[in-house]
């Protein structure tokens, strides 16, 4: 946890990134940032009684006196402090009078949460990922073409004129964890480590053939078992293969596109050097940054 620290005047206003594992704060100004703060009391650890508690543990020393909160995330899912809306696409990725007022019994609190965007068909939700687009489209206002945000549940999206025009969504960093943590792969993956020449090899394996993953799979632990290969490699290849299926099906979204990656930076790199082996060259973003970018571009709206 990095703990919020008493500021020489209140801040203007609060910017809350809430996911599923963790809460980051930042005390905003007129100029920009003051002060940040976190903890791992994501959306996935509490109930919705206990919201609140975790958020004033964290930013009190920013409180004193009524502050807007603008937050973005899991926090306004069906499982979160409360539900907020949906917005459907095509449209802009953010709007100030969709958002959702949340009723809390600190009265420092003044607590609203961005709404999420779906897309009918095929079906399709996103939360957080449309305050980071909003933020990226605040950085590059005259962006046109594809977005992915790599990370538990990967997202491609098609920007247009400024709006979200469709996006797809993949379990592909749920899938990883669950096969390298919890299936019969566990016994020969890595916990960490990356082999360069296995991952490409898995990539485009994958790409040029996907319906062969499930027996793919299997061979990571039939070589184990056969031939020695090595934990990394193994790990190695699990992440090709899986981010491989990913791009052979989201081919519609990259081929031929700008494409801009918003993530954490280990991961964006990987998708980078994937995208680079498909002769495309991204550019990328920090998603700190175009979260704060796209909750303070809300905020400027209101």
């Amino acid at each position: 946890m990095t703990a919020a620290q008493i500021l020489p005047a209140p801040p203007d206003w609060i910017a809350v990134d809430w996911g599923t594992t963790h809460l980051r704060a930042t005390a905003m100004g007129a100029a920009g940032p003051l002060a940040q703060a976190s903890s791992n009391d994501g959306m996935g650890t509490l109930t919705p009684a206990q919201f609140e508690p975790a958020l004033i543990a964290l930013i009190g020393p920013w409180l004193t006196a009524p502050t807007k909160i603008l937050a973005c995330g899991m926090v306004g899912s069906r499982q979160g402090w409360a539900e907020a809306k949906y917005r459907t696409v095509p449209c802009a990725p953010l709007d100030a009078n969709a958002l959702t007022r949340v009723q809390t019994h600190d009265p420092r609190l003044i607590f609203h949460i961005a709404p999420g965007l779906r897309q009918d068909n095929p079906a399709d939700v996103m939360r957080g990922e449309e305050t980071q687009i909003a933020g990226a489209l605040a950085l590059n206002p005259d962006y046109d073409g594809v977005m992915c945000l790599p990370g538990t549940h990967s997202k491609w999206v098609h920007i247009s004129a400024g709006e979200v025009v469709s996006f797809q969504t993949f379990l592909t960093g749920e899938m990883f964890a669950l096969f390298s943590q919890q299936s019969v792969l566990r016994h020969g993956i890595a916990p960490d480590g990356f082999d360069g020449a296995a991952f490409d090899l898995a990539l485009s394996d994958a790409l040029s053939r996907p319906e062969k993953l499930g027996a793919r799979l299997f061979s990571l632990r039939a070589e184990g078992l056969l031939a020695n290969l090595s934990p990394i490699a193994a790990r190695s290849r699990l992440s090709g293969l899986l981010i491989g299926m990913e791009f052979a099906a989201a081919k519609p979204y990259w081929l031929g596109q700008n494409v801009t990656l918003i993530g954490a930076p280990t991961l964006c790199d990987i998708y980078a050097h994937a995208l680079l082996q498909q002769g495309i060259t991204p550019q990328t973003l920090n998603a700190a940054d175009c979260t704060l970018a796209g909750l303070s571009k809300l905020k400027g709206a209101l």
